[in-house]
C-alpha cells in the first residue's frame, strides 16, 4: 500500500501491540464468474461505520465491470489463499480480490474497513511479454485526512526515457493536468520514490467532503479507463531481449514497494510482522519470486548498512520534492526540490 510517499507521512504508521490480533481466513468458494464471486464477498462482509459517502468497494466493483467490457478475467490462483482477513475483536477486516487475463499477469486488491479508517490499494501488472505502465490506485481515509496516490507506474525511467514516456503519456498528459488542479499536490514526495512515478501522478491529501471523493472517483475511473485502453492497443511483444528487460523492470518495482512500502506499518499493527510481510511479498507484490532472482540491495545498493542490512529509511539521497516536479507539458522540472 503506498499510502503516504514521503518519509514523513510513512512515520505515523509505527508498529503497536498485536497481542489482540488473530487471522482468520475464510475458504474460497466456488468462483463461477468474477462479478458472483465479488458479490458474495460484498455479503460476507461485517457492518463498520462508514467514514465518508463513497465506499471503496465500490471502486472496486466499477473498476471490475470496466475491465470486463475489455478483457476476460479469470480468478487468479493467489484467490483460494488470499480472500478475507479479520481481526479477532472484529475491528478490522481485509478484503482481497485477485485476477488474470490475457495480457494481466495479476489484478489485485485491497480493501480494509475499521471504524476508523479505509484502506483502498489497487493495482493491475502486465504480463512481461507487454512494457505496460502498472495502473496504481492507494487510498487511506481517517476521520480527518485523505492520502491519495493514483497513477500509471512506468515500467521504465520516464525522466530518461523519452520514448517511452512519449509512448504512454504524452496524449494522457491533459488527463493529468485537469485532475492536478483538481486534487493538488501533496507535500514532500522523496527523489527516491519519484523513479517509480510518471508526469501524470495524484500525489494528494484533502479533507473529507461529498464533492472531494466524487473527484476522486472521477479522477480513478478516467485514470483506469485510460489504462484499460492503453491495454487494448497493446502489441506483445516478441523480442526476447525486449521481454527479459520487461521482467527485470517490473521485478525492480516489486522488489522496491514490498521492502519500502509505506503501508507496512499499517499492515504490521492489524495483522502483525510475519502476516504482513507474506501479504506484501507473496499477494500485494506478487512476482518476486519468479520475475527475478536479484535482491533488494542488488538493485538499490545505497541502502546497505555497513553490517550488510538494508537502511530502513525511505530516503538515502535526502531529497524531496514539496511541489509538482512536473510542468503542464509533462517535462521533469528537476530543480524543484527540498533539502
Amino acid at each position: 500500500m503506498e499510502c503516504s510517499p514521503s518519509s514523513s507521512s510513512s512515520s505515523s504508521s509505527s508498529s503497536s501491540s498485536l497481542s489482540s490480533f488473530c487471522i482468520l481466513r475464510k475458504p474460497c468458494p466456488s468462483l463461477p464468474s468474477f462479478t458472483t464471486f465479488y458479490r458474495k464477498q460484498q455479503q460476507q462482509q461485517r457492518p463498520v461505520t462508514q467514514l465518508s459517502a463513497v465506499s471503496y468497494n465500490k471502486f472496486i466493483h466499477l473498476a471490475l465491470d470496466e475491465s470486463k467490457r475489455h478483457t476476460h478475467l479469470v480468478p487468479s490462483p493467489l484467490q483460494e489463499r488470499y480472500n478475507s482477513m479479520i481481526s479477532m475483536d472484529g475491528d478490522a477486516e481485509l478484503q482481497m480480490l485477485s485476477f488474470k487475463a490475457a495480457k494481466i499477469r495479476l489484478l489485485r486488491s485491497l480493501c480494509i474497513e475499521t471504524q476508523t479508517m479505509q484502506v483502498l490499494d489497487f493495482a493491475v501488472f502486465p504480463e512481461p511479454e507487454y512494457d505496460m505502465p502498472i495502473f496504481c490506485a492507494n487510498f487511506f481515509t481517517s476521520a480527518n485526512v485523505n492520502i491519495v496516490v493514483l497513477d500509471l507506474n512506468p515500467l521504465h525511467n520516464v525522466i530518461i526515457e523519452r520514448e517511452y514516456r512519449d509512448k504512454y503519456y504524452k496524449s494522457l498528459i491533459p488527463l493529468g493536468v485537469k485532475y492536478a488542479e483538481l486534487l493538488p499536490w501533496g507535500g514532500k514526495l522523496t527523489s527516491e520514490s519519484l523513479k517509480f512515478f510518471s508526469p501524470i501522478v495524484i500525489w494528494t491529501r484533502f479533507t473529507s467532503s461529498s464533492n472531494n471523493y466524487e473527484i476522486l472517483y472521477s479522477a480513478f475511473m478516467d485514470y483506469y479507463k485510460a489504462w484499460l485502453e492503453l491495454m487494448d492497443q497493446a502489441v506483445v511483444e516478441t523480442n526476447a531481449s525486449q521481454i527479459k528487460r520487461n521482467r527485470e523492470a517490473q521485478h525492480r518495482y516489486l522488489t522496491w514497494r514490498a521492502e519500502k512500502d509505506p503501508g507496512h506499518g499499517v499492515l504490521k499493527r492489524l495483522i502483525g510482522e510475519t502476516q504482513a510481510k507474506d501479504l506484501l511479498v507473496n499477494f500485494l507484490f506478487n512476482g518476486i519470486d519468479n520475475l527475478g532472482s536479484k535482491s533488494f540491495l542488488e538493485y538499490f545498493p545505497e541502502y546497505c548498512c555497513e553490517d550488510g542490512t538494508i537502511n530502513q529509511n525511505r530516503s538515502i539521497i535526502g531529497k524531496s520534492y514539496e511541489n509538482r516536479p512536473w510542468d503542464r507539458n509533462g517535462e521533469f522540472v528537476s530543480n524543484n526540490f527540498e533539502n
